[in-house]
């Protein structure tokens, strides 16, 4: 285990082990759109999907997702052969959380299953915690 994994993070006045945290999952749905899309993209096999969040939105963090390199500290999981990573500030706000791909009359996306979320708005890509 890399001594990334055992950084400890202040969060709201606690310290979080993120190596103590559960992991981000993804549905076969999710995992079958994001390999279509990193094969539309032509990227190479270092490219993975970077999940992550960012202080704003209408309810205090949004949800990113982008393609991009492992960096050092990021917490990388293989699910079904995508390479996912995520950075010690986001860990502790998504850990747990499932992302699926869901298709409606509202059109087509990526949906957020988060269980520490403690609020979330009606665009589906902002939360609190």
């Amino acid at each position: 285990m890399s001594e990334e994994l055992h950084h400890h993070e202040e969060t709201e006045g606690a310290k979080v082990d993120p190596s103590t945290l559960p992991n981000v999952n993804l549905t076969p749905k999710a995992v079958e759109m994001v390999r279509k899309m990193h094969l539309k993209e032509g990227l190479g096999p270092y490219k993975g999907l970077r999940i992550g969040v960012v202080g704003g939105g209408c309810s205090g963090f949004q949800y990113q997702l982008n393609f991009d390199s492992e960096k050092e500290g990021d917490r990388v999981v293989d699910l079904g052969g995508v390479r996912v990573f995520v950075d010690d500030f986001s860990m502790p706000y998504i850990a747990g959380t499932t992302l699926d791909y869901v298709e409606g009359l509202h059109g087509a996306g990526f949906r957020f299953d988060n269980p520490r979320a403690s609020r979330t708005c009606g665009c589906g890509s902002s939360f609190s915690a």
